[in-house]
């Protein structure tokens, strides 16, 4: 693909698979490669994924370091009306993971006074947030999810709080934990990419082919880990 101008596409290493795999800082694959490379493919860009922790996302924007990153929603960000939202791509939902000897969590009031593992720079449901302020909830961030796992298994957490795929898929993972995924949706979110100014193409254009794979399938299919054909 020489000649083909370079699209900088940003993704966050706290996403963990089945969002992203990373390797060194490197993203190896996941659904974030597989949709930038999609995306990249029908539009004629070369793509280059650069690792954006969730802090720095307006920061890398602005710079143009990145000029896009995908799983992203308006709340989580201090300015959102500055950037160009694709539309919206899918769905997730915040849920807990606790541990299989304590009872079920069906509710706000059932983590007032427990340890809840969290991650850093992560905005969560305005009632979980106020929660923290006033002391009711304890916040504990973790490193990643592997240590809160390890963390939780031992019961020096209450509880761990985490997208629902990402839990899914590393209980997958690792079936010996004693650990379980709550029933109770702490929230539920629509997720879209957030566009720089400093962007190669048309915003428009590139809304044009996320919203195509979106009404085709295909977006929920790399979702499940489906591979997807070459664009022809």
């Amino acid at each position: 693909m020489s000649g083909a101008e370079v699209l900088r596409w940003g993704f966050s290493p706290s996403d963990g698979m089945p969002y992203v795999e990373v390797h060194n800082h490197h993203l190896l694959g996941g659904f974030t490669h597989r949709l930038g490379s999609r995306v990249g493919q029908r539009l004629n860009l070369e793509l280059h994924f650069i690792e954006t922790p969730n802090k720095r996302i307006e920061e890398f924007i602005q710079r143009g370091r990145i000029h896009l990153i995908c799983n992203a929603n308006p709340q989580w960000l201090a300015e959102p009306q500055r950037y160009h939202w694709s539309p919206r791509l899918y769905q997730e939902e915040d849920v807990l993971l606790l541990h299989g000897s304590d009872a079920p969590v069906t509710g706000l009031q059932d983590l007032h006074g427990k340890v809840l593992g969290t991650q850093l720079g992560y905005i969560y449901s305005l009632p979980l947030m106020e929660a923290f302020a006033r002391q009711l909830v304890t916040r504990q961030n973790v490193r990643d999810l592997d240590s809160g796992l390890n963390l939780l298994s031992r019961q020096r957490l209450d509880a761990l709080i985490d997208m629902r795929r990402t839990l899914t898929y590393k209980l997958a993972q690792r079936p010996e934990l004693p650990l379980y995924v709550g029933d109770w949706v702490v929230q539920r979110y629509d997720l879209y990419c957030i566009y720089g100014q400093q962007l190669p193409i048309a915003a428009e254009k590139l809304d044009e082919v996320l919203l195509e794979l979106r009404n085709s399938g295909a977006i929920t299919r790399m979702l499940d880990g489906a591979s997807e054909p070459p664009a022809q």
